[in-house]
């Protein structure tokens, strides 16, 4: 038998209504054991001071004082020699159990009480000196407060208003969720989610807004594959057709084959490059000027490096190497296409870091930019020509930088040419 439902919005009403239902329940018996005692003690007290005055005027052969008394304070008073009453008294009940305790020591004798529950009326029977019975009448409201079934009925109440309040929250939290478990389940099989917006709590509309970027990493990531696998068809079919070629005509050229072999290790190098670029690493305390610094030197010694840092860089955990990888491939790039120079900036702020990497190129058109971040993509006639690279820079630098929560854009910069700019959080 299953105690706990399944279903997270049982368990979200379980988890407000059984506190709430064990306080109110404390609350009730605190009440109770306190409240209730010491106001039908009071009650029971006073009541039973007003009874014990008359009943003297009573023994003092005085009915007409008592009976006057009584009229005044709410108690009718009446002398009896008979009374038809039932054989079980209220004496030992919660309502009137105080005013029989009161009673017996403030008179001495024995008194039965009655109460008419339907006329909410208490008598008070006691006997009198000379064989008589002397009724009090009275209204139950002097023994008993009605502040207790209203409490009840308020906590009652309290509980239904909570559970109607707070039920239609549940179920607009609860449905976000499902939204997101079947949006996920789409998209887990390669479908979209049409109409899939983030809604709900703050939290959930983060991990819905998460899943969305994940799914679109995910569908550049599949791209990419697709792409090195056309890459790999087309970059490799022409050099080995060539060298087939030459040896079937026994027409081979020496200096060709070996630059075929050249530009075919060349792409095999970027290949693997560009599988390194998403292998696994422990994050570390890393500071960027240094590394940037020799990442310049070494992929550009014969230009000039300016460089802007603030004077006390920040630190923050990343995967050094993989950072390493991404900004060498865009000093090498600038490296590559800079005339003479090459300015490096770090901007550093409260939730983030910018690095900035210009040079003095010819940079690259702005309805290009976007084909530049893709993989196996080269610009050679915006950029230059016989620049060698197989297109990979830029879309590992872009792997690498959105892997850490980071982005990447390509602007144009002042010395004329291009202008990476990488914002990483904190």
């Amino acid at each position: 038998m299953r105690l706990i439902p399944r279903s997270f919005m049982w368990r979200t009403i379980l988890m407000i209504m059984i506190p709430l239902i064990v306080a109110q329940v404390i609350v009730a018996q605190v009440f109770f054991n306190n409240h209730w005692d010491r106001v039908h003690t009071t009650m029971a007290r006073n009541l039973a001071g007003d009874i014990s005055t008359m009943m003297n005027f009573i023994d003092e052969n005085k009915p007409d004082i008592a009976k006057s008394m009584g009229q005044n304070i709410g108690i009718n008073v009446s002398v009896n020699k008979n009374l038809n009453r039932p054989r079980k008294n209220a004496n030992n009940s919660r309502i009137a159990g105080q005013l029989s305790n009161e009673l017996s020591r403030r008179l001495k004798r024995h008194a039965s009480i009655y109460i008419d529950r339907g006329k909410r009326l208490v008598f008070v029977d006691i006997p009198t000196n000379n064989n008589q019975i002397v009724t009090f009448g009275t209204s139950m409201h002097r023994i008993y407060s009605t502040s207790i079934e209203v409490f009840l009925i308020w906590l009652f109440g309290s509980f239904l208003i909570v559970s109607i309040l707070v039920t239609p929250f549940i179920i607009l939290h609860t449905r976000s969720i499902r939204r997101i478990a079947n949006a996920a389940n789409r998209f887990g099989r390669g479908l979209d989610a049409p109409g899939f917006q983030p809604s709900g709590s703050k939290e959930i509309r983060e991990a819905a807004a998460a899943m969305i970027t994940m799914k679109e990493r995910l569908d550049r990531y599949n791209r990419t594959r697709t792409d090195m696998l056309n890459a790999v068809s087309h970059d490799l079919k022409s050099p080995l057709a060539r060298m087939r070629l030459a040896i079937e005509t026994d027409e081979s050229n020496k200096k060709g084959l070996l630059r075929d072999i050249d530009r075919m290790t060349e792409m095999v190098n970027g290949y693997l490059a560009f599988a390194r670029g998403e292998m696994p690493e422990i994050e570390q305390a890393t500071e960027m000027p240094s590394m940037l610094v020799r990442l310049a030197r070494d992929a550009a010694p014969k230009k000039r490096i300016e460089t802007h840092f603030p004077d006390e860089p920040v630190q923050f955990y990343a995967r050094p190497m993989a950072l390493a990888r991404a900004f060498g491939n865009i000093l090498e790039n600038a490296a590559r296409y800079a005339k003479k120079k090459i300015r490096i900036t770090e901007n550093d702020s409260i939730d983030q870091i910018e690095i900035i990497i210009e040079d003095d190129g010819i940079g690259i058109p702005d309805n290009k930019k976007s084909d530049a971040m893709r993989p196996f993509v080269r610009l050679d006639n915006a950029r230059g020509t016989n620049t060698g690279g197989t297109g990979l820079g830029l879309s590992i630098a872009q792997t690498v930088i959105e892997n850490h929560g980071g982005q990447i854009f390509l602007e144009d910069s002042d010395l004329g040419g291009l202008r990476v700019r990488v914002v990483l959080p904190l």
